[in-house]
Formats: C-alpha cells, sequence, structure tokens
C-alpha cells in the first residue's frame, strides 16, 4: 500500500493509502491509540480495521497524528489530533470526490477522536469505535450522536471497565433514529491480544453492512 503524506495543521502527517478498485467507493478513516502509550497507524487493531475496509472495497486511510512517526507536530492533548483527523479526512475527500459516504473507525484514544470527528462532519455515514475510554475521557459531546454505529469492546479489558462502555451506549440507544451495534468479545483484553481475529469478524460483519446498504441506495436511487 501506497505512503502517502497529507498536509496538516502543523505540517506534514504521514499515512498509508489504499484505494478501492471499484467505481465511486465510499471512504474510511481509521485513526489509532494514544500517542504518548506507543499508538502509532501500525498498530495491530488500526492494521487489522484498515484491512477490513480494503478488503470491503473502501478507500481507506491511516496516519500518524502529529509527533508520530514521520509526522511533524507534538502530542496536543486531543485537541490537535482532531485538526489533524480533520485534515486526513479532506485529503480523503478530495482524492474520492465522487464517493457516496465516509466512514471513520478508531482505537481507544482514537475511538474518542473519531466519535469528535463525528460530531463535526455530517457526511460521516457511520463508524466503528474499538474500545473506546468512555472511563478516561468525556463523551457527553455525543448529545445526541449523529449516525448509527458499531461499539467493540473486550470483556476482560483492565483499561476499560464494561460498565462504563455500556453506560454510553445504553445513553445512545435512547436517541431516536440511531442504532448502536454493541459486541463483546469474549476474553479479550484492551489490546485484542490473541483475540485480533474475533474484533475483525464483527468489524468485517459492519463494513459488510455498509457496502451493501450503499449498493442498496444506488440501485433505489
Amino acid at each position: 500500500m501506497p505512503e502517502v503524506i497529507i498536509p496538516g495543521p502543523e505540517g506534514r502527517l504521514e499515512g498509508r493509502y489504499q484505494h478501492s478498485k471499484k467505481q465511486n467507493a465510499p471512504v474510511a478513516l481509521i485513526l489509532h491509540p494514544h500517542p504518548e502509550h506507543g499508538g502509532t497507524m501500525n498498530h495491530k487493531v488500526v492494521h487489522q480495521l484498515f484491512q477490513t475496509f480494503a478488503d470491503n472495497g473502501f478507500s481507506t486511510l491511516r496516519f500518524n497524528f502529529r509527533g508520530v512517526g514521520r509526522s511533524q507536530g507534538q502530542f496536543d492533548r486531543g485537541e490537535g489530533e482532531l485538526s489533524d483527523a480533520a485534515a486526513a479526512l479532506d485529503w480523503l475527500q478530495v482524492h474520492n470526490p465522487q464517493a457516496p459516504s465516509c466512514w471513520i473507525a478508531g482505537f481507544s484514544f482514537g475511538a474518542w477522536v473519531g466519535m469528535q470527528v463525528l460530531m463535526r462532519r455530517p457526511e460521516i455515514a457511520g463508524f466503528i469505535s474499538v474500545a473506546p475510554p468512555a472511563n478516561t475521557y468525556d463523551f457527553t459531546f455525543l448529545a445526541p450522536c449523529p449516525s448509527s454505529g458499531m461499539f467493540i469492546h473486550g470483556t476482560q479489558d483492565q483499561i476499560v471497565p464494561g460498565e462504563h462502555v455500556e453506560k454510553l451506549i445504553k445513553k445512545l440507544n435512547t436517541q431516536k433514529g440511531i442504532e448502536i451495534d454493541y459486541r463483546q468479545v469474549k476474553g479479550a483484553d484492551h489490546f485484542f491480544t490473541d483475540h485480533l481475529e474475533d474484533m475483525a469478524k464483527h468489524a468485517d460483519e459492519y463494513a459488510k453492512m455498509a457496502w451493501e446498504n450503499r449498493e442498496t441506495a444506488a440501485i433505489n436511487a
């Protein structure tokens, strides 16, 4: 997959991009975990999410937040990383002007940033949030959540206890017009050690559904 350089708010952002072979394909942006705890676009969960969307026909981009890898800048506690994600989405849309829809997926810290992007970009049709850190970051900005999506969480996650994620999902499910698909991976820790394939299976099912919905909408248009 080709390496790409994206113009970001604080300089270049390093990314990896897979362009779909299918015409007028939707796009997907994948966000990595916390930069100060070893998070990069090459994290195994991020890479798996990237591959899942690419395998399902999406034009897919993952990138390093500022200060990670070859991306310029310094960690900015989430504010700057949100701007980085917006710049990456802009790049993705410029290179896919005929894309019928946008999707976003993130792992841990990346899930929190991704949900903030979702609130600011009405063109995003759906999301996958893996192990969202609902115990350490504020998700009250999802009022209301503008799109349906999927949450994936490990039952043995010791960093983000399941009850915090379930409380967030319960709140979102009270909103009209959206559906939250909540999948638990039995026995998985925060990093899905030895359970990466199980996590990927859930993400794959949701990506396939998104693609099928896209094709149905095209037929009915």
